[in-house]
């Protein structure tokens, strides 16, 4: 899932990078209305933890590898498809500056995979599924399971355009491999949410027992 500097044209590089940055900045902006004191040692756990759970990779078919993701879990937690573009935008620099775990040119396109579309997919599956189903382990395990697969699939269409590897192969062997590593992503989420919602039910915004909305205390 971390994209090489040398899977994808520099040009083509660029382009994701202008993309990311523009959501990048909406991630800063969030960050300065919405990190309060409460809050940042949760960001801190979060971002330590979504770094580990990517530091098991699993090869995939092409030279790539599959790991768990983490944008739907930091989204869900935190209250926004934004709080994932932050968080996992500090795990990945520092996982391509100082671990070499995925390539600086190509750093834009692996923002745009794991915290954007992460984010979003599972920010939203969750808030869907939570108003249809009011269950929390469907709507977590299906956000995270999403938010895993889909990544990986943008992640070979990107690889398809650079010339790396041919579009159906490619789709086929992440999206495979991830739909399997989708199911622990969605297991370790549900476990995620429960222990943080059981600890500090005043940062979330639902109920993991009646599976209804409530209000934060402000």
């Amino acid at each position: 899932m971390h994209i090489p500097d040398a899977f994808i044209p520099i040009w083509q590089g660029a382009i994701y990078w202008v993309i990311a940055l523009i959501f990048v900045a909406l991630a800063l902006r969030w960050a300065r209305n919405e990190m309060s004191e409460e809050k940042i040692p949760l960001i801190a756990v979060l971002a330590a933890g979504i770094f580990a759970l990517q530091s098991f990779n699993l090869p995939v078919s092409f030279g790539t590898s599959g790991h768990l993701v983490g944008g739907a879990l930091a989204a869900i937690i935190l209250g926004s498809p934004l709080a994932a573009v932050f968080i996992l935008t500090l795990v990945l620099i520092v996982q391509g500056v100082l671990f070499g775990d995925g390539g600086i040119t190509t750093m834009g396109a692996n923002i745009i995979n794991m915290g954007v579309i992460g984010g979003f997919v599972g920010f939203y599956t969750f808030k869907g599924l939570m108003a249809a189903t009011k269950n929390v382990n469907i709507a977590g395990f299906t956000a995270a399971w999403l938010a895993c697969v889909l990544p990986a699939l943008a992640c070979a269409v990107e690889m398809y355009f650079a010339g790396t590897f041919p579009l159906v192969e490619g789709l086929v062997a992440m999206g495979v491999y991830h739909a399997l590593i989708g199911f622990i992503e969605g297991f370790v989420t549900i476990v995620a949410i429960r222990l943080i919602v059981t600890a500090r039910p005043d940062i979330v915004d639902f109920s993991i027992e009646a599976g209804k909305p409530e209000e934060v205390p402000t």
